[in-house]
């Protein structure tokens, strides 16, 4: 008789791997919102409306934003336009991840709503499609359960909680970005990318409104892609590319 032990199915190291990545990243950004629930209410917002924004909005730079411009005195369509700029990043996440996903029918506004800094970092440093995937959904879904409910948790403890950064909350979540993308960062045209994308927003920072260097840091690397994607292929070794209907030509009489 078999062990049902040895009859289950096991889980492949590397999965597993991608797995513990993907809810560590989540927890530790989730963590963070904790934060942002306190500054919400601290901004006048009740606590439904700040439990919407985390639903709907779902992307943190954006809530900070909009929340900070209200906090500020600011007008809701001043706050919406600050959030709408920050947001727009995670469309350009979206045109990368939707070839490596290919999410299809009730998947796509999911995916859509999940692409976030967090679950394309974790994405884009797996190697295989089925990792990618599973590195996507999993970070996704781990950060807004984590998100929301500390969401929640903020809001209702309110100033009780004192400023976030005393707990390194508001770093965690940077921290953990970095540390997926560093491995990425060995060459030199991702060093090339990295280096412009943080000069563009260090000049520009002091300005224009808050999220446009973000947006004009993307497009160095956009313009890097595009270059990328018209420099025609250099043979292997320098050696000279060959005809492969040089042959066929000698051949006939």
């Amino acid at each position: 008789m078999s062990n049902p032990v040895d009859s289950a199915p096991r889980v492949s190291p590397m999965r597993a791997a991608v797995r513990k990545q993907s809810l560590a990243v989540g927890v530790a950004t989730g963590l963070y919102g904790i934060s942002f629930g306190a500054l919400s209410v601290a901004a006048g917002l009740s606590l439904w409306q700040t439990v919407a924004l985390s639903a709907l909005m779902f992307t943190g730079g954006s809530q900070f934003a909009y929340v900070g411009v209200v906090g500020a005195g600011g007008s809701g369509p001043a706050a919406f336009a600050a959030a709408t700029m920050l947001g727009a990043r995670n469309g350009v996440y979206g045109l990368q991840l939707a070839s490596m996903l290919r999410p299809r029918g009730w998947r796509r506004p999911i995916a859509a709503h999940l692409t976030l800094d967090e679950s394309t970092a974790v994405s884009v440093a797996q190697q295989e499609p089925d990792h990618q995937r599973l590195g996507f959904w999993v970070t996704g879904t781990a950060v807004f359960c984590c998100w929301n409910l500390m969401t929640i948790a903020g809001a209702v403890l309110g100033d009780r909680l004192g400023d976030p950064s005393r707990y390194g909350l508001d770093a965690m979540a940077a921290a953990a970005f970095l540390a997926l993308l560093w491995p990425r960062l060995t060459r030199r045209e991702p060093q090339a990318v990295a280096v412009g994308s943080v000069v563009v927003a260090i000049i520009f920072l002091p300005t224009v409104p808050a999220g446009v260097p973000v947006l004009l840091a993307a497009l160095v690397a956009l313009a890097v892609a595009a270059l990328n994607r018209h420099r025609p292929a250099e043979p292997i070794g320098g050696a000279t590319p060959v005809d492969p209907g040089a042959d066929l030509e000698e051949q006939r009489p």
